[in-house]
């Protein structure tokens, strides 16, 4: 699998926020095909840094009405990558403006 096409983008929430500051723990959507070994390779090269550890799963899309209509968003998977001590992403790092 190509590295550009395993990572789809980064994943930002209040809860990955307190992750990615305690733990050294940074998230991204990534391709429902790609293994655990992808991810990692993906991430130490795109980003030059030292991956420790890779968790994935797969988040079921939720069902949404709007008025009687019904529809369901896409499934998508989700990796969270724990990094070296020392080693960061600059894409995670900077303030809201």
């Amino acid at each position: 699998m190509n590295l550009n096409d395993v990572i789809k983008g980064p994943l930002i929430t209040e809860k990955l926020d307190k992750a990615r500051e305690k733990f050294r723990q940074y998230s991204f959507i990534v391709d429902r095909k790609a293994t655990k070994h992808d991810v990692a390779r993906a991430v130490e090269t795109l980003f030059k840094v030292t991956v420790e550890g890779v968790r994935t799963n797969v988040v079921r899309g939720k069902v949404k009405r709007v008025g009687r209509s019904i529809g369901k968003r896409p499934n998508f998977k989700k990796a969270v990558v724990t990094l070296k001590q020392g080693d960061s992403i600059e894409l995670f790092e900077g303030g809201a403006a």
